[in-house]
């Protein structure tokens, strides 16, 4: 694996070839000679993170006390009123 670093100037001129360096390992960008960003490809990002990300549903029914809670929401004061067609 190579590390890439490339200056936030640079990276803005090509973004491209950053793109390209990341199929050799991560993309440091700096911003006056100290790393700020790293750039990687999403699998990457996936391993680190430990898996892909998962979906609202799948969130919400992996919370334990979550069977059986209704839930309804007031409509905002500061939406729009609905439309009267008649």
């Amino acid at each position: 694996m190579t590390v890439t670093t490339v200056s936030a100037r640079e990276f803005a001129r090509d973004l491209a070839a950053a793109k390209r360096a990341t199929s050799d390992g991560p993309v440091f960008i700096t911003d006056r000679g100290k790393p700020t960003l790293a750039l990687l490809k999403i699998e990457d990002y996936y391993r680190l993170q430990g898996g892909r990300p998962r979906s609202l549903l799948e969130v919400m029914e992996s919370i334990p006390c979550a069977a059986g809670i209704e839930f309804e929401a007031e409509r905002g004061a500061s939406l729009p009123r609905e439309a009267d067609w008649g």
